[in-house]
């Protein structure tokens, strides 16, 4: 059968509700479920983003251009009086 059989699972059951305690297992549950369906509708978006972006071939992509990354000394150093051009 494996590593686990069902004794296993039963002594592992038994010792979660020895650490949990019985009161606290459906909240744990409660907050399980809703963790698992938040990732499952991100991961559903993130699909769909995915094939909507695939499918408009003349969508612009994103560029970054060497004047956004431009790093000036008044940038840096939030002190210094503006530059005058």
């Amino acid at each position: 059968m494996g590593a686990f059989g069902w004794p296993h699972l039963l002594i592992i059951l038994a010792v979660i509700l020895l650490l949990f305690g019985a009161a606290k297992l459906p909240a744990l549950a409660k907050s399980l479920g809703q963790s698992a369906r938040v990732f499952k509708g991100e991961m559903k978006a993130m699909k769909n983003e995915d094939a909507s972006d695939a499918t408009e071939p003349g969508a612009p992509t994103p560029t970054a251009s060497v004047a956004d990354t431009t790093v000036t000394a008044r940038d840096t150093d939030p002190g210094q009086p503006p530059r005058s051009a």
